[in-house]
């Protein structure tokens, strides 16, 4: 019974009756807070030594409605479709608490800035065909007395290059990409090498490639519009760092015995930036949108903490997963037709700007993953593992000159590689909106609109995204998607 209504969607607590409710956490530090008011009453008394009051402009507030744990293009985005959905102005009170305020971290800014429609999931499909319309509607972000927005948006498409053993999951692959409506053509190695002939066909037996709305754009750009734009429909910021939350217990027992325990988070306290200070915000809605460190603030609020196997018992699998990429120049090399082109091997690359540079990389293998403890960037990896392939393929590239590289981080989803959208089935209001392993910036317009439909309607709306719940995890089924990057 508890499967087949996690399929529906449903929690348990449609199912069964109630056992009781308590309060969880520790006692909050009265101590402290008494000792706070003194010094405030003290203040003020006739007589007594004058001080200013505390400044506490930094503090986010003591209430809000939503509290988003990631200011990154998910967390944004989301907050955006909240206030743009809201049936009355001002009705939602939002607030974003990002901890790397320079955003000098975040997977958002260190991106190639891809767009594809080039999966094998509809919902894929779908999430970057609407995306990609509000990427080129930019003007949904307009704010009155500030300057438009340039996306830098380059149409120039991705090229998949397909070995004779991945043929066939191609063809099928693309057959689905034009029923969601994609622009997709297949090309032969003779249409290929007649279309780039700077590319080496050896070993290519077919192609995709991306004829409209696929390519690249500024993350930075996309990024700050989004901030600004929330920013202009009253969400509230806060740089800081949720280190608890405080909820409550519900414990539930299914029609056919199975005890489960319904949680909801009450308050969220937030460690405010340099400083040892915390603030307490009492919340209806937490969305977790934390990125890569995503699967730490699950297990904040319990989740998984539960016995293997068992509901309660299943985590978030969404860990920091470290990715180089390295820019290059080659005077020799591809032109501005050159589009995103991804090798059999894994080996991917892009032109950047006009001056014949060139960004890429390659996903290592589960041996060969980096330690993602820091962002430093192993420069033998491209030597070893990404230029030999890239020279195979482009020979231009045999003389290329890397100029630098950087490290960012994928919210990497172990179980499928696909996103977590939706509410968590225990935690009855934590909603999920992460662990999409490398396409979130990309997916973001049209996952913030479906985290933002199912907290204020109870479903999906424009996209059904039903296959990205987390219950996936507890039922053992995968979204497989076949084109991971």
């Amino acid at each position: 019974m508890l499967r087949r209504a996690l399929r529906l969607g449903l929690g348990p607590g449609l199912l069964g009756r109630g056992l009781g409710t308590h309060r969880e956490g520790s006692t909050l530090d009265w101590h402290g807070k008494v000792s706070e008011i003194k010094k405030k009453i003290q203040s003020v008394l006739p007589g007594g030594a004058w001080s200013p009051l505390c400044d506490t402009s930094h503090l986010p507030p003591e209430h809000s409605d939503v509290v988003i744990v990631g200011g990154g293009v998910l967390g944004l985005s989301v907050a955006y479709w909240l206030k743009r959905l809201e049936k009355r102005q001002g009705a939602i009170r939002v607030l974003v608490v990002e901890r790397d305020h320079t955003y000098s971290q975040a997977s958002t800014v260190l991106s190639v800035g891809g767009i594809r429609q080039q999966f094998s999931l509809p919902e894929n499909i779908q999430l970057s065909l609407f995306s990609v319309e509000f990427l080129r509607n930019i003007n949904y972000l307009a704010v009155v007395d500030d300057p438009p927005l340039d996306l830098q948006f380059n149409p120039s498409g991705y090229l998949f290059l397909a070995s004779e053993e991945g043929a066939t999951i191609m063809e099928n692959n693309v057959k689905v990409q034009r029923q969601e409506g994609a622009k997709v053509c297949l090309m032969s190695p003779e249409q290929l090498q007649k279309k780039f002939p700077w590319i080496n066909t050896e070993g290519v037996a077919l192609a995709s490639y991306g004829l409209e709305n696929e390519g690249w754009f500024d993350p930075w750009c996309l990024l700050q519009g989004l901030r600004r734009k929330v920013q202009s429909m009253g969400v509230l910021f806060c740089h800081g760092e949720v280190t608890r939350f405080v909820s409550s217990s519900n414990h539930m027992e299914t029609a056919i015995g199975e005890k489960v325990t319904l949680k909801r988070i009450h308050e969220v306290h937030v460690k405010v930036d340099h400083s040892q200070e915390y603030q307490p915000v009492e919340c209806a809605i937490v969305v977790n949108a934390a990125g890569a460190w995503s699967g730490r603030i699950a297990e904040l609020a319990g989740i998984g903490k539960g016995l293997p196997g068992t509901l309660q018992g299943t985590k978030l699998p969404v860990e920091p997963r470290k990715r180089y990429v390295y820019l290059w120049h080659c005077p020799q090399g591809p032109g501005l037709e050159a589009p995103l082109v991804a090798d059999p091997s894994g080996a991917y690359f892009r032109r950047e700007g006009l001056g014949n540079n060139y960004l890429g990389g390659c996903s290592p293998t589960e041996e060969e993953e980096p330690d993602p403890g820091n962002l430093e960037v192993d420069h033998d990896f491209f030597q070893e593992k990404v230029w030999p392939y890239l020279a195979q393929r482009v020979p231009a590239f045999e003389t290329l000159k890397v100029r630098r590289a950087w490290a960012g981080y994928y919210d990497y989803n172990t179980f499928d590689q696909n996103g977590v959208v939706g509410p968590h089935p225990l935690v009855v209001n934590m909603y999920f909106a992460t662990g999409f392993s490398g396409h979130g910036l990309q997916q973001a317009p049209a996952v913030g609109r479906a985290v933002a439909e199912v907290m204020l309607e109870g479903h999906f709306q424009t996209i059904n995204l039903s296959p990205f719940l987390f219950n996936r995890f507890y039922l053992g089924e995968k979204a497989q998607e076949h084109c991971i990057i």
